[in-house]
């Protein structure tokens, strides 16, 4: 069995990766800038990458990219690869999915999927504790950070526990096949996240409320438009109440999932530029 780990860069797809080796299973990691002769090329706008990627590979790791995905399951199917692990997003569950910006991408790729003759694990996951890492600008050098919805509540997944699941599903758990919405096990609004983050760094992180139109222009900065709206739409009702707890890696796996906390310890050094840690 040969895993093909697309995104093997990125946080998850690191962790995955890791994982695997650490499990002695063979695997191929991908890139779209390959570093060295372990990580061979794939870019799904180049459809001459995919064969020579997916060649003797019977599983795939993958990130929802559309671009040039169709191709790439008909490639993955003509090689015989037999399971794809799929990193989608808890917003395809959106009503409005086919036109939300933050959903649409993923939407495409699970439909690719499903339509295949492949076995598909899809992982939703909703908000990332990573996510949290915007904030480190401002934290670190002891500036308030500004939200337009301090008490939005989110139940920020663990990229560790994704990583769990991913590997469960690829070394053959019962839950290979299957579709999960994610979440962290707690409900925590962004204030309270900051207060866990400035009591691991022994001082007070100021959050200073800004207005929807002052959002939307810091948005702007990194975001397209639309995504900017949806973005902000999501966080303003996210202030009505806890965030749901979906399936966690305790009710998949039988093992509690990461709680924020101790995300934020283990990433402490990012948020600590000007402040001596505990």
């Amino acid at each position: 069995m040969t895993v093909l780990i697309t995104g093997s860069r990125g946080q998850v797809g690191s962790a995955v990766r890791d994982r695997l080796q650490s499990g002695g299973h063979a695997l191929r990691a991908a890139s779209s800038r390959p570093d060295g002769p372990e990580v061979v090329e794939l870019v799904l706008s180049k459809p001459e990458t995919f064969a020579p990627a997916l060649r003797g590979v019977s599983q795939v790791f993958l990130y929802a990219e559309p671009d040039g995905v169709r191709e790439f399951v008909r490639t993955a199917e003509a090689e015989g690869v037999e399971h794809v692990v799929l990193m989608s997003s808890s917003a395809v569950l959106a009503p409005d999915a086919e036109s939300h910006p933050l959903a649409r991408t993923h939407l495409l790729v699970e439909r690719a999927l499903e339509e295949s003759g492949l076995t598909v694990t899809v992982l939703r996951p909703g908000a990332f504790a990573g996510n949290a890492l915007a904030w480190s600008h401002a934290i670190g050098r002891g500036q308030p950070v500004q939200l337009a919805y301090p008490d939005a509540h989110v139940a920020a997944v663990h990229g560790d526990d994704l990583a769990d699941l991913a590997y469960a599903a690829l070394t053959g758990h019962w839950l290979a096949g299957g579709t999960y919405t994610l979440s962290g096990g707690e409900s925590l609004t962004f204030r309270e996240q900051l207060g866990i983050i400035g009591g691991l760094l022994g001082r007070e992180v100021v959050v200073e409320t800004i207005t929807r139109a002052e959002a939307e222009e810091q948005l702007a900065a990194y975001l397209p438009p639309a995504a900017v709206t949806a973005l902000l739409d999501l966080w303003a009702d996210s202030t009505a109440g806890p965030a749901p707890i979906d399936d966690t890696t305790m009710t998949l796996l039988g093992t509690p999932p990461r709680t924020f906390e101790q995300w934020a310890r283990e990433n402490l050094t990012a948020f600590a530029a000007q402040s001596a840690l505990r």
